[in-house]
């Protein structure tokens, strides 16, 4: 279902970030959302890109989102801070949630990385109204770049936690020693930069699965997955009967679309899941975010995903 979303009002929460409220534009409340979630807001020039809801879940009078003026934005961001204004219509798909809590852990660690904040304030929000025991790690250069800071402090206390490094890494967050020992069914969510994930689920390498959770806001899986296995491999489609080399430095949806298959993409960042193609056969170096354990046994997102070295990768195509 498409969402009709009028601008309500837009902030300036940092120099560089700017808040975007979205309400119903035919009035009335909009679909729920669990912490964790985003929306799929088509942009100006025909861009579409997916965003955090940062607010209080139970709220359904609005959608907050927030946006970071990038140095290298594709025209997202910069659209939004050069172009966006109060009354405009924009559409979005309902919120979708590849960012969930796991309600089920005793304790929660939460790891926001700048603007990676976003769907980690969700997250706060729901975890205080559970009375459930967390805590949040805020990563960020200095005060200024800190969005939301204050409100925060407001709403969990000494909950939060506040690691400001002045742009040097070595100044931030110990990562290993937090993560060095896991507290009884403890699960850790991360947002954040691909370095900040990286290192989340390095130190987390021993945790049993499913209890790291991460969310890309920038950049791909791609980005923190090893480098070792971008090699030319091939694809064999199975319903087409065809074959194909994907080179070392092209993804496997780029050469099927050169090739004149159709598949449905949206983010083709590994984030959204629009790209998912039935796996038939082979092992996949799985470098989304979206998919299952369970999932990755019979699906691949072709946007990001490739062969483990010296597969052939059969697909449902």
């Amino acid at each position: 279902m498409t969402l009709e979303l009028v601008v309500t009002s837009i902030a300036a929460v940092t120099p560089s970030i700017r808040q975007v409220e979205l309400t119903n534009a035919e009035g009335g409340a909009l679909p729920t959302f669990t912490a964790g979630a985003h929306i799929d807001l088509a942009l100006g020039g025909g861009l579409e890109r997916s965003f955090s809801l940062l607010n209080d879940p139970v709220e359904t009078h609005r959608y907050l989102i927030a946006v970071l003026r990038e140095a290298d934005s594709r025209g997202g961001s910069a659209w939004v801070h050069d172009q966006l204004r109060q009354g405009d219509r924009l559409t979005a798909s309902e919120p979708i949630n590849n960012f969930p809590i796991n309600e089920a852990g005793e304790a929660h660690i939460l790891i926001a990385g700048g603007i990676g904040i976003t769907p980690l304030k969700a997250m706060a929000h729901r975890l205080v109204a559970r009375g459930a025991n967390f805590t949040l790690h805020y990563c960020a250069r200095d005060h200024e770049r800190a969005a939301y800071l204050d409100e925060l402090r407001a709403l969990i206390g000494s909950r939060l936690q506040v690691h400001l490094d002045g742009g040097d890494i070595t100044r931030g967050l110990d990562v290993g020693k937090l993560l060095a020992s896991r507290p009884a069914a403890a699960h850790v969510y991360v947002c954040g930069p691909a370095g900040l994930i990286r290192a989340v689920r390095e130190a987390a390498r021993d945790w049993p699965n499913g209890s790291v959770h991460y969310e890309l806001f920038r950049g791909s899986e791609a980005d923190i997955a090893p480098r070792s296995t971008d090699q030319p491999f091939e694809i064999r489609l199975a319903l087409a009967g065809k074959t194909f080399t994907v080179p070392a430095d092209r993804s496997i949806l780029e050469v099927l679309k050169e090739n004149g298959i159709k598949v449905k993409t949206l983010c083709t960042e590994g984030v959204c899941g629009t790209c998912r193609v039935g796996l038939l056969g082979g092992k996949a170096d799985h470098r989304d975010e979206v998919l299952t354990d369970a999932q990755r046994e019979r699906h691949i997102q072709v946007c990001v995903s490739r062969a483990l070295p010296g597969e052939t990768l059969i697909l449902d195509l």
